[in-house]
């Protein structure tokens, strides 16, 4: 089966145990679509999802966008060891993950972005991906902080797909050009 054609066929490539995170913390396979559909434009895009997970949102982007460049920078080691081992079982030369803080990462080396709400899971206290993250409004909004600043910095142009946002870190300077077939998907380019 084509992993590429449902959630169901795509999430069976992962273990169990991260297979069954799918409908809370993975991005939908239609949602990856219409993102990277979004974002892949331009001569050669470089595109960066921000707490990238497991891959899902650059995997997908990256086998159905092969001229863009996807990459994902997660924080949790077991998972992006996870993405990388499928983005080379996939045979995807156009994607990377990095282990690391967002915060380290040069976004001028990007065009444009991806956002689940990567931080919102500092507030959360159920329903966890692992117990690794310390619940901290303080971290929640530090994160928001650094990535309302990164974004500021971008030029003119830039676009950012946000999925289930608060919109917190967001500068003014960026503004909603599209919804997603799902609401909760927005499309946001720089003024």
């Amino acid at each position: 089966m084509d992993p590429f054609s449902s959630d169901t066929a795509f999430d069976a490539l992962y273990p169990a145990h991260i297979s069954q995170l799918a409908s809370r913390h993975w991005t939908p396979l239609s949602v990856a679509k219409e993102a990277a559909t979004f974002l892949a434009v331009g001569d050669s895009p470089r595109i960066l999802d921000i707490g990238s997970g497991v891959g899902k949102f650059c995997l997908v982007g990256a086998h159905f966008f092969p001229s863009a460049f996807f990459a994902g920078v997660e924080h949790r080691g077991s998972l992006h060891a996870i993405a990388t081992k499928l983005s080379i079982k996939l045979g995807l030369s156009n994607t990377a993950f990095f282990e690391g803080d967002f915060s380290n990462i040069d976004f001028s080396a990007y065009q444009h972005f991806y956002f689940y709400n990567s931080f919102y899971e500092h507030l959360e206290q159920s329903d966890l991906i692992d117990d690794s993250v310390p619940i901290s409004n303080e971290l929640f909004h530090a994160y928001n902080r650094n990535l309302y600043k990164a974004l500021k910095k971008m030029p003119s142009g830039t676009r950012i797909a946000t999925f289930h946002s608060t919109e917190n870190e967001m500068p003014t300077s960026y503004e909603v050009v599209g919804i997603g077939s799902n609401e909760d998907l927005k499309f946001w380019i720089k003024l």
